[in-house]
């Protein structure tokens, strides 16, 4: 029977756990940095030996060491009768360790590949704990590329001061040492037991956490060992990665942890591949359909994370491809036989099911967004906006409604902006530029997504019941529950919804005329008027006792200027340069003028 590849078990436990395994790593690990394995430094010291002895070891000098001292040529044994005290040890070893200036320059002794896959790993919060039986620093170093500062462990008065493990972002646990500390573990007495903290560290990290083994054979080091057997739980899986037949120590704990074993070319290739599987799990999971509510709390974390801005591209491109995908599909066409109007309010709710979790999470961007962040928010809204216009032979209401998505969107990062106070995103929100049609010229948002272009005053008094602004009604319902984190006060988020369907009406005539088109209209008529999208606002200020809207952003001779009008002015709205109006005065007082015949003209129906 097929059986699943291990290293996709591997790559799933990892992602499905995340922090929950530890990496156990040997000095394979370092191997393709040049830097010597125990093996190899006995070699190299074993010839040392015997060029001091002024005798010839080769071809065999295993052989000339045993005849020699009559000892096996172990790596304790040989570094023991180099040097005899821990001091002179860690001198010897610390050129097998550093680079020289040659071997810098050739990218020897660096942190691997192996190194900087683990390294991503960690900071990303999938890895927490590295056990490693190397005196190098190439893990720390490759951490510290990546923006992360491991506590490192290698003496029993480190261990007895740590940072419990689960509130340390990432711990290195050297349980032989470092090559820049004189109480290094070489000799097999050094290798035969830890000092008790390190015991009792170890011990914590074989029973709470899965582990990963690459690089180490289980010959050498006797208490790494005996703190793997004297272990009795498996709460999870030991994965152990070999390139070579493992020795019979070796078999005996793999047999005891119950271990998957898997067959690598070296530790580059594995860790590399790894992490590769690992994040592409990540990104599977980033664009996996999820709820508004998940995709909110994903979008939180990465906004105040700046090292995860690829993984907040990531989640809103992937919701925005996801949203246009569907309202560009057959579902929404716009042929066919005439429809009638609860068809198209059915419509509508369906656009609104389709765009939900986009329409959170823009809510949230525009919320909480920094400066970097806000024209991947344009980005992803223009996305959803842009349009080939009218399809041939296609009704005109279903080819208008194409652009409810879009007012949607318009509307609930608006009133999200409006929330934070962020009149330069607003700014750069309804001046964007939009193509609506491939044979037009692009236009501002302004001009082209509001109530009245996606549906007629008049075909909103059908759809709705009697009322002409019956889609901003609508909005104004389905925008509440979406905007009340930010808004929490029904007044509050009355008041803004108002202001912005009447900002949005203003920047509609801004961006349709100019200064010299104003001067001139008002030199031939001083009651000139300039149509606009009329909202909900229109009623609420026409009806309510409460001063209305219009009145709230007027200007007058000699008063303080209100505070959303000089929020305008700063941030550019009206061609404006700081405290110059004069654009923001006419175009307001025009729009008034049609306001009040379009509610007379409205109120006749």
């Amino acid at each position: 029977m097929p059986t699943i590849d291990p290293r996709l078990s591997l790559a799933l436990s990892i992602h499905s756990n995340k922090g929950i395994y530890a990496i156990l790593l040997g000095s394979g690990i370092s191997r393709s940095a040049g830097v010597p394995t125990g093996w190899d430094v006995i070699q190299v010291l074993i010839r040392r030996l015997a060029h001091l002895k002024n005798e010839l070891c080769e071809p065999d000098p295993d052989a000339w060491f045993r005849h020699t001292f009559a000892l096996e040529p172990e790596y304790s044994e040989v570094l023991g009768e180099i040097a005899k005290s821990p001091t002179e040890r860690g001198q010897v070893l610390r050129a097998f360790f550093e680079p020289t200036d040659n071997e810098r320059t050739e990218g020897l002794k660096q942190p691997t590949a192996a190194h900087r896959a683990i390294a991503e790993l960690v900071s990303k919060g999938y890895i927490r704990i590295i056990v490693t039986t190397n005196f190098d620093r190439l893990m720390e170093l490759a951490l510290a590329d990546a923006g992360v500062q491991p506590a490192v462990i290698s003496t029993p008065d480190a261990a007895l001061g740590a940072l419990p493990l689960a509130h340390s972002p990432c711990t290195i646990i050297k349980i032989n040492g470092d090559y820049l500390d004189t109480r290094l573990r070489n000799t097999r007495d050094e290798l035969e037991h830890y000092d008790r903290p390190l015991e009792l560290l170890l011990d914590r990290v074989l029973d709470e956490y899965g582990l990963i083994v690459c690089g180490w054979s289980g010959d050498w080091d006797t208490a790494l060992r005996a703190a793997i057997e004297r272990c009795a739980s498996h709460r999870f899986t030991t994965f152990w990665a070999t390139r070579a037949k493992v020795h019979e120590k070796g078999q005996n704990l793999i047999t005891l942890r119950r271990a998957t074993v898997i067959d690598i070319a070296d530790a580059d290739e594995f860790f590399r591949d790894m992490r590769d599987k690992v994040l592409a799990l990540e990104q599977f999971a980033l664009s996996d359909p999820v709820g508004p509510k998940v995709a909110v709390a994903r979008m939180k974390k990465f906004l105040s994370d700046e090292t995860r801005h690829i993984n907040l591209f990531d989640l809103l491109n992937a919701e925005t491809e996801r949203a246009y995908a569907e309202i560009t599909s057959a579902r929404f066409a716009t042929t066919g036989p005439p429809i009638h109007w609860p068809e198209v309010l059915a419509r509508l709710r369906t656009y609104d099911g389709v765009s939900e979790t986009l329409l959170h999470l823009m809510i949230c961007g525009a919320y909480w967004a920094k400066s970097q962040h806000e024209a991947l928010l344009l980005r992803c809204f223009k996305r959803i906006s842009d349009s080939d216009g009218p399809q041939s032979g296609g009704l005109t209401v279903l080819n208008n409604l194409r652009a409810y998505p879009a007012l949607l969107l318009l509307y609930g990062l608006g009133l999200s902006a409006l929330a934070r106070g962020n009149y330069r995103l607003l700014h750069s929100l309804l001046y964007l530029k939009i193509r609506q049609s491939k044979y037009q010229p692009e236009q501002a948002v302004a001009a082209v997504i509001h109530a009245s272009a996606v549906l007629e005053p008049r075909h909103q008094l059908d759809c709705f019941s009697g009322t002409c602004t019956g889609l901003s009604d609508h909005l104004f319902e389905l925008l509440r529950d979406p905007a009340r984190e930010y808004l929490p006060g029904d007044t509050e988020y009355d008041q803004a919804f108002d202001w912005f369907e009447y900002l949005l009406a203003l920047v509609h005539c801004d961006v349709e005329i100019t200064r010299d088109g104003l001067a001139e209209k008002k030199g031939q008529d001083p009651d000139f008027f300039l149509p606009g999208p009329v909202g909900r606002f229109a009623w609420s200020s026409h009806h309510s006792g409460k001063m209305g809207i219009e009145q709230e952003t007027e200007l007058r001779t000699g008063e303080v200027r209100p505070e959303k009008v000089v929020a305008l002015i700063q941030a550019g709205f009206f061609e404006s340069a700081k405290q110059h109006d004069d654009k923001y005065r006419d175009v307001k007082a025009a729009f008034d003028r049609f306001v009040v015949r379009a509610r007379f003209d409205m109120g006749r129906r």
